[in-house]
């Protein structure tokens, strides 16, 4: 039950830092800054999705 635990951890870290970024972008209107937290963002939405994926299975 624990095997996607560390993906879901990693995938909330990601989710969390990337929405840092897309905020901090934002803010100070770097677009490319932004873009990596959107991006962050959605690499961390997957991991938690392996991560549940793994603990059905």
């Amino acid at each position: 039950m624990a095997e996607g635990l560390s993906d879901k951890v990693k995938g909330a870290v990601n989710k969390v830092k990337g929405e840092a970024k897309d905020q901090w972008g934002n803010a100070t209107d770097n677009h490319k800054l932004q873009v990596e937290g959107k991006l962050d963002k959605a690499k961390g939405e997957v991991q938690e999705k392996v991560g549940e994926f793994k603990d059905r299975h």
